[in-house]
């Protein structure tokens, strides 16, 4: 299977070093627009980045304005363009804070370089959770959620990675965070993996298509995964419940929330969701036939246990 290879374990560490590499071209390509306003189509855009850093600001001095979209004068950092409507729950805002100690500018190189170092460890983690796989599925996968080719002009190699550095988008980090919450349930951790889940749930959408596997990852502990990510995203979002908060997260879920596209960052979740679905498919339905024959035996047994009916 890797002639060229003395093991399994070097055919992946050049497979990985070979996509951190494209990887790197297409994030050279989205240097350029970190140094300036985001300009597209001949337009100054707000950067995804802008967005959150103000609502971060606003979550530690102002919480019940996270999500307006005006700008306020309260000492908030000046941003140029005007920010738009900042769509996550706030645990997100809880994980970016350590960032508001940086300037704008400065904050935004370092969330980029972190999400690129994420690649490798995105990269390391399919290798151990595919690994009794066939090593051309977990290749495919990897080439797909991490490198995932689709050239554009300008763009480099991948328009889905050029737009989430270019944009400061956060979809690599929820990728990442689900991810590592299946191989945490996978290695038998569960209390961790609901951490993991709990901490990449502030894009409600993904966290909703992620469940069906965090469940079948965690089949085995699920009671005590489940325990700790429900405690973990009401912890993290708790300041929802701060007066203002509430109202402002309702009105941005039934008004732009619900109408937001799924743009190209956001496919590299999407790929990483449906590929781990396909390779797992007929083990999934083999739970769900399992679990249901076993409800079914539940149901024979206490029908035949319990006391027949005496006639009147």
């Amino acid at each position: 299977m890797f002639p060229l290879f003395k093991s399994k374990k070097a055919f992946f560490a050049v497979a990985i070093v070979i996509i951190v590499v494209l990887n790197l071209y297409t994030f050279s390509m989205a240097y350029p627009t970190m140094n300036q306003p985001l300009n597209l189509g001949g337009a100054d855009l707000p950067r995804d980045f802008s967005v959150y850093y103000l609502a971060a600001w606003r979550m530690v001095h102002n919480p019940s304005q996270i999500f307006t979209t005006q700008p306020l004068n309260d000492g908030e950092p000046t941003i140029y363009p005007p920010i738009t409507p900042y769509k996550y729950l706030p645990s997100f805002l809880v994980e970016i804070s350590p960032l508001l100690s940086l300037s704008y500018y400065q904050a935004f190189w370092v969330f980029d370089a972190i999400m690129f170092i994420l690649i490798p460890m995105m990269a390391f983690l399919f290798y151990k959770l595919l690994e009794d796989k066939h090593p051309a599925i977990a290749l495919v996968v990897m080439v797909a959620v991490l490198l995932l080719p689709y050239p554009m002009a300008d763009r480099g190699l991948s328009v889905s990675y050029f737009m989430s550095w270019a944009e400061g988008q956060a979809k690599i980090l929820v990728a990442f965070l689900l991810l590592l919450s299946f191989y945490l349930g996978y290695r038998g951790k569960p209390g961790m993996s609901g951490v993991a889940f709990a901490l990449g749930a502030f894009d409600p959408r993904f966290a909703v298509l992620a469940l069906p596997l965090f469940i079948f990852y965690n089949k085995g502990n699920l009671r005590r995964a489940g325990a700790v990510m429900v405690i973990g995203v009401v912890a993290l979002n708790a300041v929802v419940f701060y007066p203002g908060t509430a109202q402002g997260f309702i009105g941005m879920v039934f008004g732009t929330g619900t109408t937001t596209p799924l743009y190209t960052p956001a496919w590299i979740p999407a790929i990483m969701l449906a590929c781990l679905f396909a390779v797992n498919a007929r083990q999934m339905v083999d739970e769900l036939k399992k679990t249901a024959n076993a409800f079914r035996s539940r149901d024979k047994n206490a029908a035949v246990s319990s006391p027949a009916e005496r006639p009147l």
